[in-house]
């Protein structure tokens, strides 16, 4: 039955953390999603949650849900707020959205102390540098 359901593979969709300023006046980490795509994603749900390990003790964040009616193409959109508290943990977001009627999803991860400088590149379409999953 499963092997019934299309399952379209996810292309020109990433997932970015950068450093911004915040409305406080300091720097922040927030992430966003990025479209590369000519087409507009529909009903986007963004899923995110952290897991792992700190210190030799197991360690969850609280599971969180961001709802995009659309995501227009070649664009990006800020899903959320990233603490450095948590960049030692597996950091996931769970991606769904249709296109043309069929649903799409992928599952990005960035693993623990992957979030530094030295991994930055330039996200495209925003001219920002960052941390980018594609």
């Amino acid at each position: 039955m499963k092997k019934d359901i299309p399952s379209p593979k996810v292309e020109g969709v990433s997932i970015a953390i950068v450093r911004q300023p915040d409305a406080e006046g300091g720097e922040g980490w927030f992430v966003y999603l990025v479209n590369q795509t000519a087409v507009t994603l529909e009903n986007v749900l963004v899923s995110s949650r952290g897991y792992g390990e700190i210190d030799g003790e197991p360690r969850r964040t609280s599971e969180m849900r961001h709802f995009l009616e659309k995501l227009e193409p070649r664009s990006w959109a800020r899903i959320e707020r990233i603490v450095e508290d948590v960049f030692g943990l597996n950091n996931q977001y769970w991606v769904s959205f249709y296109v043309n009627g069929l649903l799409h999803d992928k599952k990005f991860i960035f693993v623990p102390d992957s979030i530094l400088e030295e991994n930055f590149t330039t996200v495209p379409l925003m001219n920002e540098r960052g941390v980018m999953i594609a």
